[in-house]
């Protein structure tokens, strides 16, 4: 889903983080903050989950799942409590808590699925949500929620492999005085990417970034998607090399290149010598990718917010 901003008067109230990661994925930074799996129809996973009341009142906060699609390159949830079959095979074993100011509970999670389960990828969100009847300008109920998204992977064998490939880089004039990077980044795995990463640049002996990826991009296999990194620093006018180093979960990628700065139109980062992109995988990355996983967004009706 596309990302939220929360109001600046807002101080988070709630939180929600994972507990529990598979032996086989804790060098994975995805499923730090995520459920990502691969089961076999009829096997059934057990997680846990942390709330946490970060507010300065007690809060009564509701647990349920709810479900989820990739959508234009995003993770896209409904308003609402609208299912899907991964989120009718999700049990919450906790259903409603009562939690004083800082205090944490873990909640434990069941995904059970079916026999006859169908192959495929499947998407979904768990939440934990405090609805309340006091508005300041008005009777409006207040719904704040933060999730945890989740991805499951339906089918006999072993998981279906996770890949991309850069297919170039280029280079506009962003909002402001900066330059945005962009690189195309196409799914030639079967499972969904979720894209993070870094881009340096190096003109002589001076070395500008690492900058990060500034957009959450999901993109399905077979699929591609744009990856947008600000340059967000003033540079001096020049040929510089461009190093983008892209990743999802223990997936990495890299692109080489050149660019002249300044930007003044939409370009193409020219080549170094050498492939555009080199490729290898990253076994255990050293790199945590550190994500916030909760928030407080004050809407109408509802606002939500992932990791």
């Amino acid at each position: 889903m596309r990302e939220q901003r929360q109001d600046p008067a807002e101080e988070p109230a709630i939180s929600i983080r994972m507990l529990d990661i598979p032996a086989s994925r804790v060098d994975d930074p995805r499923a730090q903050v995520y459920i990502v799996d691969h089961l076999k129809p009829g096997m059934t996973i057990n997680r846990r989950v942390e709330v946490q009341n970060a507010s300065n009142e007690t809060q009564k906060i509701e647990f349920y799942s709810g479900g989820a699609s990739v959508e234009n390159n995003a993770f896209t949830v409904p308003e609402g409590r609208t299912g899907n079959e991964l989120s009718g095979w999700i049990r919450l074993k906790t259903a409603t808590l009562q939690l004083d100011p800082g205090e944490r509970r873990p909640v434990e999670v069941e995904v059970a699925v079916p026999e006859k389960a169908s192959k495929g990828e499947r998407y979904a969100a768990i939440w934990a949500q405090v609805t309340s009847g006091k508005e300041r300008t008005g009777n409006v109920t207040q719904i704040h929620r933060v999730g945890i998204r989740v991805y499951l992977d339906v089918g006999p064998g072993g998981e279906p492999p996770t890949d991309f490939r850069i297919e170039g880089l280029a280079a506009e004039p962003g909002s402001g005085e900066f330059p945005v990077v962009t690189a195309k980044v196409t799914n030639t795995g079967e499972r969904a990417l979720d894209m993070t990463g870094t881009l340096s640049l190096t003109k002589a002996a001076v070395t500008a970034g690492p900058f990060k990826v500034t957009n959450g991009v999901t993109i399905l296999p077979g699929h591609s998607g744009q990856v947008r990194i600000e340059v967000n620093q003033a540079l001096p006018a020049g040929t510089w090399d461009v190093h983008a180093k892209l990743a999802s979960g223990t997936v990495e990628r890299i692109a080489t290149g050149k660019i002249v700065l300044p930007v003044a139109a939409p370009m193409t980062v020219s080549t170094s010598s050498g492939p555009s992109w080199l490729v290898y995988t990253v076994g255990g990355l050293a790199l945590l990718v550190l994500v916030t996983l909760g928030g407080w967004y004050l809407v109408r009706r509802h606002r939500t917010q992932f990791a």
